[in-house]
């Protein structure tokens, strides 16, 4: 893994950033509709197990990933790296590495608790999908920054900014008629490894990423009413 910190933190005179007038390029005549409909889109998404090994445009890719870009971060910070991988032989790794760690947990570290929920989502510490599926975004996040000089720069609610930024990639993939499955193995640092990751990231959440399996089901959820979720003052 790479190391290239110095003990110093960053420090340089605040400058206020240039304000530009705030433009909005699609403002519906029908928000109600809008919102409706965009909730339509986004209840339709599951997450799946089953990949076709069908290739994905990496361009499409790019473009989901520059969306997540525009969330918001503490001090405007950007505190994410994604590192996508496509290379068979990396993703094969990471299976490898995952499913190790996986084993562990189910049979050791896994309280009873959570085995039994999870038990009527079929999940076990076997991961296929991890080389079926053409393409993995493993997410980092940054606590800091590392300047070209070697001093550091804290970042400020890095955690909490990187799961917004990830919540809008998937809402970007699933937009663009992708599937996603959000897997986090524990622990997850083989991905700082087989990355080779400076030491200022963390691994966060490894994306899997594709079209369904042709035929896959799903599991019927129920999902809270609005009542249950939120409470209006």
């Amino acid at each position: 893994m790479l190391n290239t910190e110095k003990e110093s933190v960053f420090s340089e005179s605040p400058r206020l950033l240039d304000r530009v007038p705030y433009r909005r390029t699609r403002t519906p005549e029908r928000p109600i509709a809008a919102s409706r409909e965009f909730y339509e889109l986004m209840n339709e998404r599951r997450t799946i197990r089953e990949f076709s090994s069908k290739a994905v445009d990496l361009q499409v890719i790019q473009n989901c990933l520059k969306t997540a870009g525009t969330a918001p971060s503490g001090a405007h910070r950007q505190p994410w790296s994604f590192c996508v991988i496509t290379d068979p032989g990396k993703k094969k790794e990471i299976r490898e590495a995952a499913e190790k760690e996986e084993k562990s947990f189910y049979a050791e570290r896994a309280p009873e608790e959570m085995l039994a929920a999870l038990e009527p989502l079929g999940t076990d510490e076997s991961k296929p999908f991890l080389e079926v599926a053409p393409c993995l975004i493993a997410i980092f996040a940054k606590s800091h920054e590392v300047q070209a000089n070697g001093l550091k720069q804290v970042n400020y609610y890095s955690a909490k900014s990187v799961g917004i930024a990830t919540g809008m990639l998937i809402c970007a993939l699933h937009n663009a008629g992708l599937s996603t499955l959000t897997h986090t193995p524990s622990p997850m640092n083989f991905l700082s490894d087989l990355l080779e990751r400076p030491s200022h990231e963390k691994p966060f959440l490894l994306l899997v990423v594709g079209y369904p399996k042709e035929g896959v089901t799903v599991p019927e959820l129920y999902r809270k009413p609005l009542e249950e979720i939120a409470s209006f003052y």
